[in-house]
């Protein structure tokens, strides 16, 4: 398994190391946290079907996405998975206007044929549970879904034991890939990655007062010099793309 992980880090050096290569001229580039790839997919989709501009987005974590950005890649449009990472670039005045576009909820889930039943409460024994397996998550020293996983471990009182029994990925698809695949029997997503894979189910949802709340920020990247980049920001809150967005479960703001 640890070969497995290392490929999904090695997996997601690749993909920032591609996000910092030129894009073609006629692309609008958006660096997006991997949660939205489905959602981003198809509003992309729809967009060009009004607009001359194609969308090339690049998905990774949101912290290596905005350290590429930090590094010069040639971003237009970045949308973070978390707060902390859109004010890491938006301090260094790397963004223009960043604004709340999506919410999300945070999901233990397990394979689709894992019986298991859990209710997820202070004190759970969610270490005991993965009897000698793994807990899938994204790294939480810099991926959000795995910095929103051990705030609430940290508040429901469990992250010293189920520490050392991690499996951090590269970003929360890496994590979700893993118990799709059998490779760890339990994982920490967010509930719109959850409902795309149809070899995992959630076990239970993470109360809200867990941890503070997932959102997703949107900004124009100031080095972009596509005029379509504050236009397709604006799309994203569309009535047509928030009906994508809702579709995949995010909830819009």
């Amino acid at each position: 398994m640890l070969k497995l992980i290392r490929y999904f880090a090695f997996l997601g050096l690749g993909v920032a190391l591609l996000a910092g290569q030129p894009a073609l001229a006629d692309n609008l580039t958006v660096f997006a946290a991997a949660s939205l790839k489905n959602a981003l997919d198809d509003i992309s989709a729809k967009w060009k079907e009004g607009n001359s501009s194609a969308i090339a987005a690049s998905y990774a974590s949101s912290s290596t996405l905005a350290k590429q950005i930090e590094q010069g890649a040639p971003a237009d449009v970045f949308i973070s998975a978390d707060q902390q990472w859109m004010d890491y670039v938006d301090k260094k005045s790397l963004v223009e206007k960043p604004h709340e576009l999506l919410g999300n909820r945070l999901v233990l889930i397990a394979a689709k044929d894992n019986p298991l039943t859990l209710k997820i409460e202070p004190g759970m024994k969610l270490a005991e549970l993965l009897a000698g397996g793994k807990l899938a998550v994204g790294d939480p020293s810099n991926v959000p879904a795995g910095i929103y996983a051990k705030e609430a471990l940290i508040k429901l009182k469990i992250w010293e034991s189920v520490e050392p029994k991690l499996a951090p990925a590269a970003d929360v698809r890496a994590a979700l890939i893993l118990v799709s695949r059998g490779e760890a029997p339990l994982g920490i997503v967010y509930e719109t990655d959850a409902k795309v894979d149809p070899k995992v189910r959630i076990v239970d949802t993470f109360p809200d007062d867990s941890h503070k709340p997932i959102l997703y920020p949107v900004a124009v990247v100031k080095t972009s010099k596509n005029p379509d980049a504050a236009k397709f920001v604006t799309y994203l809150s569309s009535p047509a793309a928030k009906e994508i967005f809702v579709k995949y479960g995010f909830t819009v703001k």
